[in-house]
C-alpha cells in the first residue's frame, strides 16, 4: 500500500516536499511515478524515477522546479517542489510499477499497478 503525504497550502513561489511511503515494505525496487489531477482536468504525469534511481523523467511543466528522489531503505519516494505556481494546484498521486522495469513507458499511467490515495497541494496567495 502506498501512502502519500506532505501536501498543503503554499503561496506562489513556495516549496513543498511530498513523500510516498510503501507500507509493509522494508525496501522498494520498483519504478515509481508521480501524477496529479487538477480540478476539472484529467490526471497528468508529473515525474518518475526508475527502480535503480539512475533515471528520472519530468513533465515539461515542472522541469527545473520539481525533483524526484528515492530512499529505498525507507521504502519512500519524494517529490521536492519549488517555485510553485497556482497551476500546480492539484491532488498528487504516487504510483508503483511492480510488474516491469521498463523505462520507456514510465510517463504513462497504465504502466503503474499500485496507486496511493493522493495528497492535495494548493498554491494560492
Amino acid at each position: 500500500q502506498l501512502q502519500a503525504s506532505g501536501g498543503g497550502t503554499v503561496q506562489p513561489g513556495g516549496s513543498l516536499r511530498l513523500s510516498c511511503a510503501a507500507s509493509g515494505y522494508t525496501s522498494m525496487n520498483y519504478n515509481m511515478g508521480w501524477f496529479r489531477r487538477a480540478p476539472g482536468k484529467a490526471r497528468e504525469f508529473v515525474a518518475a524515477i526508475s527502480w535503480s534511481g539512475r533515471a528520472t523523467f519530468y513533465a515539461d511543466s515542472v522541469k527545473g522546479r520539481f525533483t524526484v528522489s528515492r530512499d529505498d531503505h525507507k521504502a519512500t519516494v519524494y517529490l521536492q517542489m519549488v517555485s510553485l505556481k497556482p497551476e500546480d494546484t492539484a491532488v498528487y498521486y504516487c504510483a508503483a510499477d511492480s510488474r516491469s522495469r521498463q523505462i520507456a513507458t514510465m510517463s504513462q499511467d497504465y504502466t503503474y499497478d499500485y496507486w496511493g490515495q493522493g495528497t492535495l497541494v494548493t498554491v494560492s496567495s
